[in-house]
């Protein structure tokens, strides 16, 4: 996989000062490339204790991220998912440590116990006060003797980190973080492995599944389920956590390849979620402790207590930390005045509501057909757009004037106004309402029909020959007089026509390079066609 890189040996020191130099001056690091690579805070003067975290590189924004004030004082970075040496870790605790001492905040993985351990103990040789914990929040191996540590991590940098901003002394600052380690609890899930850089991707898991307690460096996790929806993953994930009484304050954290609108799609099922009511405090959804680019997710819960809940709601000036939000309530407002729908007085005619029902069918099963071929000349939603008004009719169907064409049309224009996004929803709500219009001084349905095409060419700006769903959908309205088939003919070969068009002169594919249109069919001119065809041949 192609990755944003320069040389592999290179990857972690250029990133670390990349983040230097967009820090403002707020971090600096040490002078002992490549082999120490510490992250410090630029205005730390020894006189608090100190806080040093880190492991290896690959987690960010994790460790470095996360060095400011209220939260580390350092961070030791190591390769990509490989502890850093002894000497990378004393360092950094050499840098930092003053009187007051240094607390070590240590993942349970073994390169990571070992070489902050022995650190530890070098710089107990100077006569310097530190402490270490070991952070050991994952439980998707129950029977493991030594749980890994995950994104709970992060509890304890923030906890710790404003005791110690505080001026709390080290003893106070351990035993609070080692309380909050007692009571961490973690689970993460993916639809697919990290691709570390300069490696092949191992691909472990197949399409369809997801893994369900994996580690943060890709290590395989508990099982693997049958992926079928958001709601179903994070049920999953909370009956591994199998919480009790709270309340909690979560944390749900982006491995790295997830994107923000699935992670609020997440946040939307955790909260509303049987664990939902015990969350008092949500942190995210972010990418705070990542996997590379790994396409999942983590949830941590730590019980809340007065003093974790004004630890964590502290401000810090990080970007990286979210911020520890209260689980509020969805707030509505009313709709401005004029835009409160106006419902038209409902009315029965079966053969006209099967009529549209098979209309909308057909717009639905045509869904994945259209997307791919949307994908070719746009951005591959055509389909999904035109499935999501027909489920949105067939859901209102029972509401419309079905007995009253005049009003059917002007209806359907309204519905597909507030329903059907993208710049198809406006032309055919348009398209319906003018219908409505001229229907209403008499004009036969074809001819209304022709006239919901003309006034929605007037405002879109879209005519025969432009590479648009007119291309299909006039020739069809043309020939409607000489029944379905004849209009499904005329749609068909207006369709298959605008493959040979080079350039399109409306719509999204007039943004599109010629070469990319050669040879395709218009997504919505195909819409169209099959719609006549399927109808003619039925």
């Amino acid at each position: 996989m192609t990755q944003f890189m320069n040389k592999r040996e290179n990857i972690v020191t250029e990133a670390i000062d990349g983040l230097l130099m967009a820090s403002g001056g707020r971090l600096v690091r040490l002078d002992g490339y490549p082999h120490i690579r510490v992250v410090l805070r630029a205005d730390w003067d020894k006189s608090r204790v100190a806080l040093v975290s880190g492991g290896g590189s690959g987690h960010e924004p994790a460790h470095a991220g996360f060095v400011g004030p209220g939260m580390l004082t350092a961070a030791v970075c190591g390769d990509v998912f490989a502890s850093p040496s002894v000497d990378a870790v004393l360092a950094g605790i050499l840098a930092v440590t003053g009187p007051a001492g240094c607390l070590l905040i240590v993942k349970n993985y073994t390169g990571d116990r070992l070489n902050f351990g022995l650190a530890a103990e070098r710089a107990r040789a100077f006569g310097m006060k530190v402490s270490m914990v070991i952070v050991d929040d994952d439980i998707a191996l129950p029977n493991l003797p030594q749980a890994r540590g995950l994104a709970g991590t992060l509890f304890v940098h923030k906890i710790a980190g404003y005791l110690a901003e505080q001026g709390h002394d080290l003893a106070a600052v351990t035993k609070a973080a080692e309380a909050v380690i007692a009571g961490a609890t973690s689970i993460g899930m993916s639809l697919d492995t990290c691709t570390v850089p300069g490696s092949a991707k191992e691909n472990r898991i197949p399409q369809g599944m997801a893994e369900l307690g994996l580690g943060i460096h890709g290590e395989p996790g508990v099982e693997q389920i049958a992926f079928t929806d958001a709601a179903h993953a994070m049920t999953a994930m909370i009956d591994k956590l199998q919480p009790s009484d709270g309340p909690y304050v979560a944390l749900l954290n982006n491995l790295g390849g997830a994107s923000e609108l699935e992670m609020s799609v997440l946040a939307y099922e955790l909260l509303r979620s049987p664990l939902g009511t015990k969350i008092k405090y949500i942190i995210g959804p972010s990418a705070m402790m990542t996997s590379l680019d790994m396409r999942g997710l983590s949830i941590s819960l730590l019980p809340l207590t007065r003093q974790i809940e004004t630890a964590l709601t502290a401000p810090v000036p990080l970007t990286a930390w979210p911020g520890c939000q209260p689980n509020t309530a969805i707030k509505t407002k009313t709709l401005p005045d004029g835009l409160t729908p106006i419902r038209p007085i409902p009315s029965q005619h079966k053969p006209t509501k099967d009529f549209l029902i098979k209309c909308c069918q057909i717009m639905i099963s045509l869904e994945s057909d259209l997307n791919v071929l949307d994908a070719k000349s746009g951005d591959g939603d055509t389909g999904s757009t035109l499935s999501g008004a027909a489920h949105a009719l067939i859901d209102a169907v029972d509401q419309l004037p079905l007995s009253d064409h005049t009003q059917l049309y002007r209806a359907i224009g309204l519905e597909l106004s507030q329903t059907m996004g993208g710049s198809s929803g406006v032309l055919l709500a348009i398209f319906f309402a003018a219908a409505g219009d001229a229907a209403s001084s008499g004009l036969t349905m074809r001819d209304s029909l022709r006239a919901g095409l003309e006034r929605m060419q007037q405002i879109g700006g879209a005519k025969l020959g432009d590479r648009t769903m007119i291309d299909a959908l006039q020739p069809a309205l043309d020939a409607l007089d000489h029944g379905l088939q004849a209009a499904a003919d005329a749609a068909r070969a207006g369709a298959n026509h605008t493959a040979t068009m080079l350039t399109a002169k409306a719509g999204r594919a007039a943004y599109i390079n010629a070469g990319n249109l050669q040879g395709h069919i218009d997504p919505g001119a195909e819409a169209v066609a099959r719609l006549f065809e399927a109808l003619a041949t039925n």
